[in-house]
């Protein structure tokens, strides 16, 4: 520890001139090797330096647990006119808590956490940590190959996880699992279950645990909650050495307004617009950033490298998308401004998505963006230079909606909403789209999925396994949030545990094995995520059945075109240059009543041995025990249009995969 008297030097720095001038600029993407606090060595003396941006202000210190929280003993000298505060500090050392105290030019008095510290108190303390980012990363195989596992033409089955409620420790207070001790148990349930990804809610820190990390304070820390920023990393590495990405939920459109966070940060709306018609969220009560600032710019897309970089994440779900593209989101007539056109598109976020996700695609270009935006804007998984915003991919929010109403109707209703099954394919293509049943449809009173199915007992458990079988015969990478893989009856609690004890039910754990060997043959089987994003990858059997409540469609694999094997839509070339390699055809079929079909003629395109893959019907999932013995020899009867046909079973509310031998 250091004493009060202790000076602060002011000859040393981290940050160049070219460091000043990208960050004024709005292109410097790695501030957090630059601002916050760094330990270093000096002329032989041990400390650490100290940087934050506070341009409006008169006076910053550093005040904390070193120094009696005196604001006057440590005060740190302003960088000329770039608006940054700096100073070094001998015997300062790892583990120091300590805030800023910032008084501005018109005399407002405040203590802030620091923006770029890499670690805070366990809330709902609120100080800083000086910290460091090192560790012995032992995933460099998974870093060789993790293109081809994030590319567009993989298999991507994520799983959706809120680090605190994933598994609790009853015997132990309820507390949540640390990081450390979530690394073995969440790896071999992800491993067991097939799954590709894991996909985090928030982890950066974030004053109210009730917020799920959505109201972030600490852009660049992992929340203490569950340990160290090292033990974190370690879940990380722990999941890549076995083969599994992890994708993190990250909140660039808004902050919280507590006192020791960004708002309002140096007496002045630096972060934020001043305006509460631009700068204040109605739905959330927090602030939006000021995408036109230039230095908000690099500390936003800094946050994202950070988390790419120095935790080797995989990829980012973007939240809020929508949010941030208009100016009247959530927003009456007259509580917003239109943008310099009259319109309302926000032209500020447009062009700092373009921006982040160019810098995130050149810096990081085995990594993936995701977007979850939930309108109709265009092009948002499409290129910069063709007009894009530039993500990977986009959640399908409308499938997520459209499907979930159809499947909490009755099934004697269905047939009057079988538009609801269907429309998703007129725009399928438009983005590469995942296909998501997400967190926000287990909360706020909506129910349980499993809750949302109609029917008996027996029948809710038969209709959650058709949802799930659809969702996987669907073009679209799949996202699944944690308990519905098992049909928890309870709304999802982030104060408490999964209802893990559920699965000593056999009709539970039936559910269980069902997504498991759904992910298992998607990630097999070629045909059902090779095309995903690409029309040629799928085509309608029968999509007009509504009085049957059926549907039947087949996936392909790429096409083989004189030998050279490609993602190549059959449309794009002459008849007789294509051949569909039809040992590559996945045929689905779904019947949404609970009524068995027998003998149920559906056209195929190929003559031979179709195997049933996958039967949701089958006794160890649950079911019924209804299905075609191994599977159904074509014959040469046309049918749907289709030269050859299948004359199956067709269990009650039930998929049916089958596969050209």
């Amino acid at each position: 520890m250091v004493t009060t008297q202790s000076a602060v030097s002011t000859n040393v720095t981290l940050l160049t001139e070219d460091d000043l001038y990208l960050f004024n600029e709005g292109s410097h993407f790695n501030l957090y090797e630059k601002l916050g606090s760094h330990q270093l060595t000096h002329n032989g003396v041990e400390g650490t330096y100290f940087a934050v941006w506070a341009p409006n202000a008169a006076y910053v210190s550093v005040k904390g647990d070193f120094n009696g929280w005196n604001r006057d003993s440590h005060p740190l000298t302003a960088r000329g006119y770039t608006g940054i505060w700096e100073g070094f500090i001998p015997g300062i050392s790892k583990g120091v808590i300590y805030k800023y105290h910032i008084v501005s030019q018109g005399g407002y008095e405040v203590e802030k956490a620091d923006p770029v510290a890499l670690a805070y108190e366990v809330p709902p303390k609120t100080a800083s940590v000086v910290w460091d980012s090192e560790y012995t990363w032992k995933d460099s195989e998974w870093m060789e190959k993790r293109q081809k596992h994030n590319a567009l033409d993989a298999p991507i089955a994520i799983y959706e996880v809120h680090t605190g409620s994933w598994m609790r420790v009853p015997e132990d207070g309820n507390r949540s699992l640390s990081y450390r001790e979530l690394a073995p148990k969440l790896t071999e349930y992800v491993q067991q279950m097939g799954y590709t990804h894991v996909e985090f809610l928030p982890v950066t820190e974030h004053p109210f645990f009730g917020s799920w990390g959505y109201q972030t304070t600490g852009f660049f820390a992992p929340t203490s909650r569950y340990g160290t920023p090292q033990d974190f990393m370690y879940l990380v590495d722990y999941l890549h050495q076995h083969d599994i990405g992890v994708i993190l939920d990250w909140v660039p459109s808004h902050f919280p307004t507590d006192q020791h966070g960004l708002s309002y940060f140096d007496g002045t709306h630096l972060y934020e617009h001043a305006d509460p018609r631009q700068g204040y969220h109605p739905d959330w009560g927090s602030s939006i950033f000021n995408y036109g600032r230039n230095e908000v710019s690099s500390f936003i897309i800094s946050s994202a490298f950070f988390w790419l970089d120095k935790c080797h994440i995989d990829g980012l779900r973007v939240d809020a998308v929508a949010s941030m593209l208009y100016l009247d989101y959530s927003r009456k007539q007259g509580e917003w401004i239109p943008n310099q056109h009259g319109t309302n598109e926000n032209l500020e976020a447009i062009a700092f998505l373009r921006r982040f996700n160019e810098a995130v695609y050149q810096r990081f270009p085995d990594t993936v963006t995701i977007a979850e935006e939930s309108t109709s804007w265009s092009m948002v998984s499409r290129p910069t230079f063709l007009g894009g915003l530039g993500f990977g991919m986009k959640w399908d929010m409308g499938w997520m909606h459209d499907t979930l109403n159809y499947m909490s109707n009755d099934p004697i209703h269905r047939k009057y909403h079988h538009n609801s099954l269907t429309f998703r394919m007129l725009y399928a293509f438009n983005e590469n789209f995942v296909l998501p049943l997400s967190h926000d449809e287990v909360v706020h009173g909506k129910g349980s999925l499993i809750d949302k199915m109609p029917g008996d007992y027996w029948q809710k458990f038969a209709n959650l396994r058709s949802l799930f079988g659809y969702m996987y015969a669907q073009s679209a990478k799949k996202l699944l949030f944690m308990g519905g893989e098992f049909g928890q009856w309870q709304e999802w609690k982030h104060d408490s545990s999964l209802d893990w004890h559920l699965l000593e039910n056999p009709m539970h754990e039936g559910l269980r094995k069902w997504v498991a060997d759904l992910n298992r043959t998607y990630r097999q089987e070629s045909a059902l995520h090779e095309l995903d994003f690409d029309p040629s990858g799928f085509e309608w059997i029968d999509c007009n059945d509504s009085q049957n409540s059926t549907i039947s469609l087949i996936r392909k694999g790429s096409i083989q075109v004189s030998g050279v094997k490609g993602e190549i839509s059959p449309t794009r070339l002459e008849p007789e240059a294509w051949n569909p390699n039809p040992t590559g055809t996945v045929l689905i079929i779904c019947n949404f009543t609970p009524l068995p079909r027998f003998n149920y003629r559906v056209g195929v395109p190929a003559g031979g041995f179709w195997q049933e893959l996958l039967n949701s019907d089958a006794s160890e999932y649950g079911g019924s025990g209804l299905g075609n013995l191994g599977g159904v020899q074509a014959e040469e009867i046309p049918y749907h249009g289709r030269p050859y046909s299948l004359n199956i079973t067709l269990p009650p509310l039930a998929v049916a995969f089958f596969k050209l031998c």
